[in-house]
């Protein structure tokens, strides 16, 4: 229940509207205890002997009941159409807050995480709690509700019948445990869905692979795997479920057998009229009928249940990079950058950086070099607050970023990495990326500066052609010097290119050096290389080993001290 109420504080704004849907199965409800009571007026008239007079009330009873059912049906619309209508809003509500919180978390958060098991969250596992807000908790309490009403009105026609009626309950709540079955294969078949779907937006986004390493039947295997395991999930809560609602149908149909047995007895030794009696038989399948379609509604119960596990264990997960307390927002800053002693390690036992200390000053440009793993991305990192240091701090203007808002410190900086992302969009939209008010001569001029412009004019159209999903279109040269040109146009005070110059030819990373030069000074570069033609022009060029900071200095000063740096570039051959 506590999962529960915590579930309807989201549906709050259309609190109104389940209100108004609740009051409607009221009346339903109300209506069909009604019903059975003016079928009983309708045969004690029968039985007074006398139809030709009784016929105008009988007539009368008959468009009362005609009423009764009209306003059922008008019940019906409005309960489907408001419980829909607010379920819906709310499986939206919070679909929302969940991405939203996930854009909140931590690079770390998502080191364990698979994409498709949080689409999974997000969009399968909401869903099941519309059919449990719209249709499964409102039917349960107004069937509970009718269920005590009809009792009441059976202890008034026959309190003896009526209590032999309840004699089939305890064989009922004997049947309890079934629903707490279908309620851990229902969790069961919601983490299997989302293993599927894992399964299949990695093997989309990986298909050149797949199909390139003849891979297509293992990975074939494996969604079918996964898809038979959600299946067997679902079947063996189903087979509970299929145990339930015949036995709990068996169980209530004991009551009409002993109605039918007892009911006669006792009119023939108290005189119960046969209205009465068919009136009874009338409550007693309403009598039952609740409690048959709550052990069904368990059903959609337990599934939308099974659910808000998975979706709470996202909404209570905390940031580990967050706003300070006293965090301030500033404005643009000048770009200086400054590490002070500062160490990283992901968890206790992998020591990543060690005792880090630099100085950047604003447009001056900076490049990090050493082997692969020794915590050059890493740097880049922490400048944005993707993670925190284990000790030390880094400054920007000699302002500890801890004491900036997220905003205000990622608004100092843009980011060129070695994985491009591109959007699905045109070119013209990824330039314009972190720029929502550009204009096409400055989204032009930024792809002159990444020299990227004679490309995009040659296309048929030009900058509104669409790339497809993550740039598929393009050659990864070319998703570089876009993301080189969106960074462009973001014009922040510090500009990060990790890798930037990776995936390009010999004539593309002229071209990329061409751009880096004319940004040079005009805002501070820090750029991780391992081709190292493209930093010999940097101002300051350190070179780390084991975490450490190895050498630093001048491409000229590092070459003359004969260490890792002048090997690196005797490996490279560049001089």
């Amino acid at each position: 229940m506590r999962k529960i109420f915590r579930l309807f504080r989201f549906a709050g704004p259309w609190a109104k509207h389940l209100a108004a849907a609740t009051l409607a199965l009221f009346v339903i409800s109300a209506v069909n205890l009604a019903a059975p009571e003016v079928i009983r007026r309708v045969i004690v008239l029968m039985e007074g002997g006398d139809l030709a007079e009784a016929i105008g009330s009988i007539v009368r009873l008959a468009l009362v009941l005609l009423g009764l059912f009209a306003v059922r049906g008008v019940c019906q619309f409005l309960n489907s159409y408001l419980s829909h209508y607010a379920s819906w809003k709310m499986v939206n509500r919070l679909r929302c807050t969940i991405y939203d919180h996930l854009q909140k978390l931590s690079m770390s958060y998502y080191h364990d995480k698979q994409t498709g098991q949080l689409m999974s969250r997000v969009v399968n596992d909401t869903q099941a709690f519309e059919n449990l807000i719209a249709h499964a908790l409102p039917e349960v309490i107004t069937n509970i509700i009718t269920l005590l009403g009809v009792f009441v009105i059976l202890l008034t026609i026959n309190p003896m019948l009526a209590l032999l009626v309840c004699a089939p309950i305890p064989l009922i709540f004997g049947l309890s445990m079934v629903p707490k079955l279908m309620g851990k294969y229902f969790a069961q078949g919601q983490k299997k869905i989302g293993e599927l779907n894992a399964a299949l937006q990695d093997n989309f986004s990986g298909i050149k692979e797949i199909q390139v390493f003849n891979k297509q039947k293992q990975e074939s295997a494996k969604v079918r795997e996964k898809s038979t395991q959600h299946a067997t999930a679902l079947i063996k809560a189903l087979f509970f479920a299929g145990i339930l609602q015949p036995s709990v149908g068996f169980v209530t149909q004991l009551g009409t057998i002993i109605v039918l047995i007892a009911g006669p007895i006792i009119a023939v030794r108290t005189g119960f009229a046969i209205s009465d009696l068919v009136a009874f038989l009338l409550y007693i399948n309403l009598f039952f009928a609740p409690v048959a379609t709550i052990t069904r509604l368990m059903e959609d119960v337990q599934q939308g249940i099974a659910g808000t596990d998975r979706v709470f264990e996202i909404l209570d997960t905390e940031p580990d990079i967050k706003d300070s307390p006293n965090a301030q927002k500033v404005g643009r800053l000048q770009g200086e950058l400054e590490f002070h002693n500062v160490s990283f390690s992901y968890g206790e036992d992998i020591e990543v950086l060690d005792d880090i200390n630099f100085k950047a000053k604003a447009g001056q440009m900076i490049a990090l070099v050493g082997p692969t793993g020794v915590g050059k991305s890493t740097i880049s990192g922490l400048i944005a607050r993707f993670y925190d240091p284990t000790s030390g701090k880094i400054t920007i203007d000699g302002i500890d970023i801890k004491d900036m808002t997220l905003e205000s410190l990622r608004n100092q900086l843009s980011f060129v990495l070695q994985d491009v992302f591109l959007w699905s969009g045109t070119i013209a939209e990824n330039i314009a990326y972190g720029c929502d008010s550009a204009t096409p001569e400055e989204i032009e001029n930024a792809a002159k500066v990444a020299c990227i412009h004679e490309f995009i004019d040659g296309l048929p159209d030009k900058y509104d052609t669409v790339i497809g999903e993550r740039g598929v279109r393009l050659s990864g040269g070319q998703k570089q010097r876009l993301a080189i040109a969106r960074s462009v146009l973001r014009n922040c005070p510090i500009l990060l290119l990790d890798e930037a110059t990776s995936a390009v030819d010999t004539e593309t990373e002229r071209e990329i050096q061409r751009a880096i030069d004319q940004i040079m000074g005009q805002r501070t570069l820090v750029v991780i290389a391992h081709r190292l033609s493209t930093i010999r022009k940097a101002d300051l060029i350190i070179a780390l080993q084991d975490g450490k900071v190895a050498e630093c200095g001048s491409h000229e000063e590092l070459l003359a001290k004969g260490g890792i740096y002048a090997s690196l570039c005797a490996q490279q051959s560049v001089s």
